[in-house]
């Protein structure tokens, strides 16, 4: 996994970014927010396509890599490469890996290695971070 760097491809103020995305949106990609379990739709998507960053467009998970976690978020066992970056996240007390789309910084969720084979890995992402793009 790589750290998070300060600068990415894609920077738009705090003001253009609101003009872009919903209020959740906004909340979630640009407040490093969490959505509620079980409110996404996306969680229940298995169809064959790609989530991209509803930030940005970057394709970050291909359909192929999902499963259902349980967990009420849509959840992953490997990103595309280079897709995403990491942060360390100390926020609830706790401390996680946080995941940041690497086009445009914005958060997607949090990596734990409780996953499924062959990664060990669960990419726990916020359904409104993504948009899911159907195979053509």
């Amino acid at each position: 996994m790589t750290t998070s760097k300060n600068e990415f491809a894609v920077n738009k103020t705090e003001a253009e970014w609101q003009e872009i995305l919903t209020p959740e949106q906004f909340r979630v990609l640009r407040k490093h927010g969490t959505e509620r379990a079980g409110t996404s739709p996306l969680d229940k998507v298995y169809n064959e396509g790609t989530y991209v960053c509803a930030g940005c467009g970057q394709p970050l998970f291909t359909s192929e890599t999902k499963y259902n976690s349980g967990t009420g978020w849509p959840s992953f066992y490997a990103p595309i490469e280079g897709a995403i970056e990491t942060s360390v996240d100390r926020s609830l007390f706790m401390t996680r890996t946080e995941v940041h789309c690497s086009n445009c910084g914005g958060h997607l969720g949090h990596v734990f290695s409780d996953g499924p084979r062959p990664t060990g890995q669960r990419y726990c992402m916020n359904g409104v971070s993504l948009e899911f793009k159907p195979a053509e």
